[in-house]
């Protein structure tokens, strides 16, 4: 499988959950850090704050995450995984998860992981878009 091949798989075993992957990477600092502020959940994900203005509209939509205004400025927006939005990153990451690991069988354990590492080192150097 090419990484073409590799990215294919994930897209299309994410998008059995309803999600892509910029979904998946919102949904995920959700959990890690929510509620999070609109601006932050940009900076969080290295897009600008008007290409993520559009990307929770989807998941609001689909009951995955709410927005609420922030009770200390009323001028933000915060943004919070729904009970939904949590099953829904479980079951996407799961996906995820198995089609990376299709990906890497043909490589033994220590050498998929050393690989992992690297492309996280990086995907953390690459500046923001």
């Amino acid at each position: 499988m090419t990484a073409i091949g590799a990215s294919r798989a994930s897209a299309e075993a994410l998008a059995r959950h309803g999600v892509d992957a910029q979904d998946l990477a919102l949904l995920t600092a959700l959990a890690d850090t929510a509620p999070l502020p609109q601006s932050g959940a940009a900076h969080h994900l290295g897009l600008d704050r008007t290409t993520l203005s559009a990307l929770p509209d989807g998941l609001e939509d689909h009951g995955l995450v709410r927005r609420r205004r922030s009770p200390a400025d009323r001028r933000r927006n915060l943004i919070d995984l729904t009970p939904a939005g949590r099953e829904c990153l479980r079951r996407a990451q799961d996906a995820h998860r198995a089609a990376e690991t299709r990906f890497l069988a043909a490589l033994d354990e220590d050498t998929a992981a050393t690989l992992i590492r690297a492309l996280r080192r990086l995907a953390a150097a690459t500046p923001p878009h």
